[in-house]
């Protein structure tokens, strides 16, 4: 028996941050919803019950942290940072689906959320710089 297609997925993930074009948004900030989902082949992790053929559900939920920290003006913008820094730092990662979704958000209406959703997928190439270092 053989799998065909292997998801690892963190869903209803709330952070607190500052995200949005209103310079208020930047200064309450808002609660902010993360559902994600990472193709993946953790055929030898299932076999072995070892972590090390997969990937941690603690490591990702970390980079999600340090990027959901960095303020953006636009949802757009913090989903493909979080992209890129997991493709980076997880290179077992063959494809990502993302849902951002801000909570309560300041349009003078009543409206749960809004958000963005967004699939990458790995290129083939991989850079040997790393974007995230200063």
């Amino acid at each position: 028996m053989k799998a065909t297609s292997m998801y690892i997925r963190l869903e209803g993930i709330r952070l607190y941050a500052y995200h949005g074009v209103d310079p208020q948004e930047n200064v309450v900030g808002a609660n902010f919803l993360i559902d994600l989902r990472l193709k993946t082949d953790f055929s030898h992790a299932a076999q072995t019950d070892e972590l090390s053929g997969t990937i941690s559900y603690a490591d990702v939920f970390e980079r999600l942290k340090e990027e959901m920290k960095i303020p953006s003006k636009l949802l757009e913008h913090v989903c493909e940072r979080i992209a890129t820094r997991l493709f980076h730092d997880f290179p077992m990662i063959e494809a990502i689906d993302l849902r951002l979704s801000k909570e309560n958000p300041p349009m003078g209406s009543d409206c749960q959320s809004v958000g963005v959703e967004a699939h990458y997928e790995q290129s083939m190439k991989r850079t040997t710089t790393n974007p995230f270092t200063h």
